[in-house]
């Protein structure tokens, strides 16, 4: 098969960003079209991939705001012409699913989430006037029509299947994505080889949605040492509300490479936002850590509570502090070998075989 690979946009490194690479170099001569990208990170993330950005590269560009072509991305899907493919696969955190394809022409769509501001963050967006939710208004209408285009929808978790079935009305099935961090082949039950710190670590993007201010609120209170790696708009921000800078650092973004020095080092990891899935929980249990999450979305489908992590259940700073303390009691319960066993199903090799089935049967549907 002729395969093309289709992602929203590549602007950052982010969990949809890193299943895309597995998978680039699962059809390497696949070229991935996308709306628009930061040809600076391309070149480092994706050095030997194809990309073919849009006509809409230019106006980002000029603006580096993505967000002003929103309301341009659904013609621009539709204008794809695909009719050399045999397979597309859109790799979808948005308006990549809206293409419009020959009938000879299957497409796969590897869902990370409905369009996330048109149908779960109304509350987020209502304060941005009649114009704002008059384009959100007619972008839902596209959102759900066009997501009856697409021949076969991969949900990367039950938590999207749901709101896949219920914003579009579609069935899916459940392919959960892969870690890419090496995974340590060998784990020792004794916590004082595996650890050399005591700090909880958060990877996150810091966008308002992730939560972090509710845990250096917490952590400002509870004179803990916190580790937050990322970036994004909020960082001068939430630098802004730490206390105790020798307590609470963020450290930006870092490699891969030093990133598994944090996940190693760490006593724990905190997920104070509710994900669609989650990977940066799972790549701190594949080095033993147990995590604290908030008792919504995607951490549902994999932490066991006195297992591998414990749950808070509203995202306020004292209901976070509270769990911090109870997984601190618990500590010594935890089984880094257990905890890594939970990271172990979640595995590229099951993955691709779990992809390579469904492709297969998309393409066996075209005979």
């Amino acid at each position: 098969m002729k395969i093309a690979i289709v992602h929203d946009w590549l602007l950052g490194l982010g969990g949809a960003e890193r299943t895309l690479k597995v998978f680039h170099e699962m059809f390497p001569e696949a070229p991935i079209y996308t709306f628009f990208h930061n040809e600076k990170f391309t070149k480092e993330f994706l050095p030997q991939a194809q990309i073919k950005p849009s006509a809409l590269q230019k106006w980002y560009n000029l603006t580096g705001r993505h967000r002003w072509l929103l309301p341009f991305l659904p013609m621009t899907a539709e204008a794809w012409d695909f009719s050399e493919y045999d397979l597309v696969i859109s790799s979808s955190i948005a308006f990549s699913k809206g293409l419009v394809l020959k009938p000879r022409t299957k497409h796969l769509s590897y869902c990370y989430s409905p369009t996330r501001f048109l149908w779960d963050w109304n509350h987020e967006y209502e304060q941005r006037g009649w114009v704002f939710s008059l384009m959100r208004h007619f972008l839902r209408i596209w959102d759900r029509q066009s997501s009856h285009r697409v021949d076969q929808f991969v949900a990367i978790s039950k938590n999207v299947q749901s709101r896949i079935k219920k914003y579009y009305g579609r069935d899916s099935t459940v392919i959960y994505p892969p870690l890419t961090l090496p995974i340590p082949s060998l784990l020792s039950s004794d916590r004082t080889k595996i650890n050399r710190d005591d700090y909880f670590l958060i990877v996150s993007r810091l966008f308002p949605h992730k939560n972090i201010e509710i845990a250096i609120e917490a952590f400002n209170k509870l004179g803990w040492p916190l580790v937050i790696v990322g970036s994004g708009p909020e960082y001068k921000r939430l630098r802004a509300m730490i206390t105790n800078p020798s307590k609470i650092r963020m450290v930006g973004e870092v490699t891969d490479t030093d990133l598994a020095t944090y996940y190693l080092h760490a006593k724990a990891f905190i997920l104070p936002q509710e994900e669609d899935f989650g990977l940066t929980p799972l790549e701190a249990m594949s080095y033993g850590k147990p995590v604290l999450a908030l008792r919504r979305g995607g951490a549902l489908e994999y932490i066991l509570e006195g297992i591998n992590g414990e749950f808070f259940d509203d995202p306020h700073p004292a209901t976070l502090a509270d769990g911090a303390r109870r997984l601190s009691d618990k500590y010594a319960q935890y089984s880094p070998l257990d905890i890594k066993k939970t990271a172990e199903r979640f595995s590229r090799e099951r993955f691709e075989e779990e992809m390579g089935e469904a492709i297969t049967e998309i393409r066996t549907s075209q005979c």
